[in-house]
C-alpha cells in the first residue's frame, strides 16, 4: 500500500498547514513518514488504543470544509483520497505536540528519527510566521 519513501528528500515545512490557528500535519502525510504499513488505519488503531494521550489540542477530525481548504492548498485532493483508502472519512490532523505523542505510540523503525525532523521543521515554521 505504501511505498518506502525516502524522507530525507522530503520537504516537511511544506506538508504542515494552518487550521483552526493552529499548525497541523495531515494523518495521511503522517502515515507516509512514519512508513506506517496501513496507512491512516495503522495511526488509528494506535490512537484508539492510546486515546487518553491525544486530547482535543493534539489531535481532531477536519470538518468538509477544512478539507476542502486543505486540498486547494495542495492540489491532489485525488492523492489523499486514495492514500486514505476505503471508506473515506474526513482527514484527522495533529498539531505539534500530537506529532510527538504519535511518535511515541507508533512502533515503526522510522518513527523516531522522522518525529525529530518533523519537531524541526514546526520550529522552522514558527520563526517563518514571526
Amino acid at each position: 500500500m505504501n511505498e518506502i519513501i525516502n524522507t530525507e528528500n522530503l520537504n516537511i515545512e511544506n506538508m504542515i498547514y494552518e487550521i483552526r490557528g493552529k499548525q497541523v500535519m495531515l494523518d495521511s502525510d503522517l502515515a507516509k513518514l512514519y512508513q506506517c504499513a496501513n496507512g491512516t488505519k495503522s495511526i488509528n488503531l494506535a490512537i484508539k488504543r492510546n486515546i487518553i494521550k491525544f486530547p482535543d489540542d493534539f489531535y481532531f477530525q477536519l470538518t468538509k470544509e477544512e478539507s476542502k481548504m486543505i486540498w486547494f492548498q495542495i492540489e491532489t485532493k485525488k492523492e489523499h483520497i486514495e492514500v486514505r483508502g476505503g471508506k473515506y472519512n474526513q482527514p484527522c490532523v495533529f498539531t505539534e505536540q500530537g506529532v510527538a505523542m504519535l511518535a511515541t505510540v507508533l512502533h515503526t523503525t522510522v518513527a523516531a528519527e522522522v518525529s525529530v525532523r518533523i519537531m524541526r521543521a514546526f520550529v522552522t515554521m514558527r520563526k517563518m510566521i514571526e
